[in-house]
């Protein structure tokens, strides 16, 4: 089977409406983090109440109104195509248990329109690992409005069985289409802004909170803040609901021990607080502690799964395609009643997330 010349396919392109939730999304994270914290820190239970809500609310919009119901909508009314494909080239590039993620370069050649060359990852059970070969002819199948979703049919039928072992297929020059879009930096700066101005309109919202009525209570004590350089050039401050530490250049949370030992700093003496919220970022720990006159679930920061934190950062950028990464988050969250990790990694390709539960233990992985 001799392939035509390829057609242009281009991925699909940030539209308009991509770059608006980008901004909204910005907002909506600025927002509910500076309604939190500043209603920890001046104990005001409807700035902790906006803080949890807006994420919450903001969540469930954009899973089922602007992104699950028109994706499914959209996929359900395609029909996918099959067609034979031969393997250019392909990579494991590790992975975990049985499966292996594995980089494949195909030349498709479907039988009624011209051939292209795409590049996917795909898992491939370690048993069946050695059955793909390079040159060797697959059946495949993908969407046509989206070549580059293409995927390998482990189990085709047996006619298409039957027409892989006697086809050929010539190679399909040019470069391989990929599922991969590099975020421009027009993204990257509308959500910053749309950050900065949720930040904003909180802290202008509930100015008469956050300023006028701790000012107006002049005999009331302020917090203490205490702010001390260590020998290693690592800053802490702790004030009467917040923690910080900030390790100085060429140092980082995922050395070994460096976690460990920020969150000790906290918590040394015999005030052995406990936690709403933990977030952890390359140099930065920050941890808001329950309020003591009120009662409000939380956990000892002094749990949290150290050793495990390094493995799920790589995990979250290696196996769901993050690329070079970035920057990573982890959040450590108690105020459910049952503690829960989340580690966001950003990269070139996107974004992977891994949910774990409080021992470290993976529940959920999404990458976009």
């Amino acid at each position: 089977m001799n392939s035509s010349t390829p057609t242009a396919y281009r991925p699909e392109t940030r539209t308009a409406t991509n770059l608006s939730l980008g901004f909204l999304t910005g907002a909506v994270i600025g927002a509910s983090l500076t309604a939190f914290i500043g209603g920890c820190v001046v104990e005001r239970t409807p700035l902790i109440a906006t803080g949890l809500a807006l994420p919450a609310a903001y969540g469930l919009l954009f899973l089922f109104l602007l992104a699950t119901l028109p994706h499914r909508a959209r996929e359900a009314a395609v029909v996918p195509r099959t067609a034979l494909a031969a393997i250019e080239s392909l990579e494991a590039f590790g992975g975990e248990a049985s499966d292996v993620p594995v980089r494949f370069e195909l030349s498709v050649a479907p039988d009624d329109t011209p051939a292209f060359r795409v590049e996917i990852r795909q898992d491939v059970n370690l048993v069946e690992l050695p059955d793909y070969r390079r040159r060797g002819i697959v059946v495949v199948e993908y969407p046509p409005d989206r070549p580059w979703k293409t995927r390998i049919l482990k189990r085709p039928t047996p006619e298409w069985e039957d027409r892989a072992a006697l086809a050929q297929i010539d190679s399909v020059p040019g470069p391989a289409m990929k599922d991969e879009t590099p975020e421009g930096c027009l993204s990257g700066l509308l959500t910053l802004l749309g950050l900065l101005l949720g930040v904003a309109a909180v802290l202008l919202l509930f100015r008469a909170d956050l300023f006028d009525s701790h000012d107006a209570e002049g005999s009331a004590p302020r917090p203490s803040v205490t702010s001390s350089p260590s020998s290693s050039s690592s800053t802490i401050t702790v004030t009467s609901a917040t923690g910080t530490v900030a390790l100085g250049p060429g140092r980082s949370m995922l050395d070994k021990g460096e976690l460990r030992e920020a969150v000790e700093s906290l918590t040394q003496g015999a005030d052995r607080r406990r936690a709403l919220t933990v977030v952890v970022q390359n140099r930065l720990l920050t941890v808001v502690f329950s309020p003591t006159d009120l009662r409000t679930p939380g956990f000892d920061p002094r749990s949290l799964p150290y050793d495990r934190v390094p493995e799920l950062v790589e995990e979250a950028g290696t196996t769901l395609g993050v690329g070079s990464p970035r920057s990573w988050q982890l959040t450590a969250d108690g105020v459910s009643g049952s503690l829960r990790l989340t580690i966001v990694v950003t990269g070139g390709g996107g974004t992977g997330t891994v949910q774990t539960d409080g021992q470290g233990n993976v529940l959920r992985r999404s990458g976009s």
